[in-house]
């Protein structure tokens, strides 16, 4: 982007250029006939699938439900290769999305937003970017993804490595060769059950190093025709409004029936068809309490555990990749394709490093306290710093200048996800405190620009110069969020939900797991209330 911004004002700046960063632009922009301005660290939209090119990336929700619902043109006119949307795919539509609303005319790529400060003296938001921009803004929103931030961990001796390293949140855009190469996978969640099977059909040989083993779930990708995929067009109202109000932002009709309530052999029934079916039926559609009760979710993991030892053809290795350590779907739920049966292949090996720690990356590969493995490729599959890590890498600082870093020492701190107090005028799209990760990403996304766009419409037609969320109303939005999540199974897990997986940060659970329907009812409860838990400021007395 050529356009220069360096020492303007703006109405609103928007940080990341992925579905959330889009999306707002759109609305701002289009829709409220605001100026905006969107800094994208790269260099072409897509978030998350610009940066995430690893062997294998796919989105685990249908792709005719992983895509935007406000235009229905949009919707019509393009179409789904398959079930489920790999990369390149995604990244295509985002760029036809970018195009179709020319967007990209108010996105400055290759630039990264290193600070942005409340000036109290002016009432706007200071922006800093790495490239020498400072712009004024009365809105600061970020678009900049719950799982952005990727972790390497810290092991000694990598920079010894004498081969090549790879994280698989920044893949190289012209991608990696592994053929007849030695390969060492580090990390088993949702990027290394999906490019372990990829690589090893590649690599002359994989050692895959798991400190936790998988519940995972087929995704049967190949169930899907063309002929299915324009017949869901006719229905996408339908559709659409029933993931709207879902509690996962799915389509499915969820289960009610408790999973203890049914004889051994019809609850084999269920998870079998569900099996077959793939994908997140198996949790959604299966019972509605194993999300819940223990004693339901064991016949679940237990089921699980049946499949991995049929599919896995040694049984060391088949329990080796049993996990029995925390409940099903406690961590984030993951379906693949041929995770399990790559272990049958003779250039896989599986190494616990739970069991047999690594101790040091050596130049020649990694050793763990059993011995060392020779490496020509290490693959980082070990995540993010997920929900806040983005955020702490900018410096974000409100009222008196309080760093954001500093409000959220102990947690994150929002009211509904949305708004940290003290920091008037900010609102973050998919935040800590909302359903975000535990929904399907495209209508929680939409829900919340559109939300935002709202009350951003709601203040210029009534003068409000601030919207601050009020301390007690964040308060108690976070204390629903805890108690929510003390009555799930997530809190049975070291998961990235509860930040177990950075070293340090404090063991808050972070999303909201009441579900989207439940929480887009909330929030349309409070905007009908004249944004109920806000403090409006004008700079005339109004009634409001």
């Amino acid at each position: 982007m050529t356009t220069d911004t360096r020492h303007v004002e703006l109405d609103a700046v928007v940080v990341g250029a992925g579905f959330s960063g889009m999306y707002m632009l759109y609305r701002l922009r289009d829709v409220l006939g605001l100026s905006a301005r969107v800094f994208e660290a790269g260099d072409d939209v897509g978030g998350t699938w610009y940066w995430n090119r690893y062997p294998g990336a796919r989105c685990d929700s249908e792709s005719y439900l992983y895509c935007f619902t406000f235009d229905k043109d949009l919707a019509q006119e393009w179409t789904w290769s398959g079930k489920y949307p790999e990369q390149p795919e995604i990244l295509r539509y985002l760029s036809h999305v970018a195009e179709r609303f020319d967007l990209r005319r108010d996105i400055q790529f290759e630039t990264r937003v290193t600070a942005a400060h409340f000036r109290e003296d002016l009432n706007r938001w200071e922006i800093e970017t790495d490239q020498g921009d400072r712009v004024l803004a009365r809105y600061f929103i970020t678009g900049v993804g719950c799982i952005s931030a990727g972790q390497v961990p810290d092991i000694k001796g990598l920079d010894s490595f004498q081969g090549e390293w790879h994280h698989t949140g920044a893949w190289p855009h012209e991608g990696v060769d592994f053929t007849g190469k030695r390969v060492g996978v580090i990390g088993t969640g949702s990027s290394g059950v999906q490019a372990i099977p990829v690589i090893a059909q590649q690599a002359g040989h994989l050692t895959v190093f798991q400190r936790t083993p998988q519940y995972t779930i087929p995704a049967r990708h190949g169930t899907v025709t063309p002929e299915f995929l324009d017949e869901v067009k006719g229905r996408y109202d339908e559709i659409f409004e029933k993931s709207r109000w879902s509690r996962g932002g799915t389509h499915y009709d969820e289960a009610e029936g408790s999973a203890l309530e049914v004889d051994d052999d019809e609850r084999r029934r269920i998870y079998e068809a569900a099996w077959e079916q793939g994908g997140f039926k198996f949790l959604l559609t299966t019972f509605g309490d194993i999300t819940f009760d223990r004693r339901a979710n064991d016949t679940a993991a237990e089921f699980i555990r049946s499949k991995i030892r049929e599919i896995v053809d040694d049984p060391e290795t088949a329990e080796k990749l049993m996990p029995r350590d925390h409940p099903f779907a406690s961590k984030r739920a993951l379906i693949d394709t041929n995770y399990f049966d790559t272990y049958n292949r003779e250039n896989v090996d599986l190494v616990d490093i739970r069991h047999a720690p690594i101790e040091a990356i050596t130049a020649n590969g990694i050793r763990t306290r059993e011995g060392e493995y020779e490496l020509d490729v290490i693959v980082f599959a070990t995540g993010y710093d997920g929900m806040t890590g983005a955020f702490n890498r900018i410096d974000i600082r409100g009222r008196g200048g309080e760093a954001l870093k500093e409000k959220w020492a102990e947690g994150p701190k929002a009211y509904l996800g949305l708004s940290p107090a003290g920091f008037p005028n900010m609102f973050m799209i998919t935040g800590p405190g909302s359903p975000s990760v535990l929904s399907n990403m495209p209508p929680t996304i939409e829900q919340h620009v559109e939300f935002v766009s709202d009350f951003v419409e709601y203040m210029v037609e009534h003068g409000i110069e601030l919207a601050e969320a009020d301390a007690e109303a964040e308060a108690e939005w976070v204390d629903h969020v805890n108690e929510v999540a003390s009555k799930t199974l997530y809190m049975l897990a070291d998961s990235w939900y509860l930040g177990a997986n950075i070293p340090g940060k404090p063991r808050v659970f972070m999303p909201y797991a009441g579900g989207l329907g439940v929480y887009r009812e909330k929030c349309n409860e409070i905007a009908e209330a004249g944004y109920e838990g806000y403090v409006l400021q004008s700079r005339e007395p109004v009634e409001v």
